[in-house]
């Protein structure tokens, strides 16, 4: 008896149609293109979860030198201070602190100066 493959390659066609939706149109309609830029955005999600890490903490770090320079102090400067004063509050908390409250900042800084 013969066995016909349609279904199962259909099956596999729609399922890489499924996950392009999206896509450009060469890479949404072909299912050959499509195959190559699923692979390839693949790969780049699983570069980029890691490159989101490296880029909120360079904006925090930017957020808190910004705010320790209005409060007469620089970011390494802060950050020494913190860590003689074993004060463990870490960049993305400090960040926030600098952004939505000025004066728990400035308290933070105090905090940390008058340890050393």
């Amino acid at each position: 008896m013969r066995v016909k493959r349609g279904v199962t390659s259909h099956k596999r066609h729609a399922k890489i149609r499924k996950a392009t939706k999206g896509f450009s149109h060469p890479n949404r309609v072909s299912v050959r293109r499509g195959r190559q830029a699923l692979t390839k955005s693949l790969q780049y999600a699983t570069r980029d979860r890691r490159e989101r890490k490296r880029t909120f903490r360079e904006l925090w770090n930017a957020r808190i030198n910004a705010a320790a320079r209005l409060n007469g102090t620089t970011y390494s400067k802060l950050i020494a201070d913190l860590k003689g004063a074993d004060i463990t509050l870490d960049r993305k908390v400090l960040s926030e602190l600098a952004v939505n409250e000025p004066k728990a900042f400035a308290a933070v800084i105090d905090a940390a100066q008058k340890k050393v």
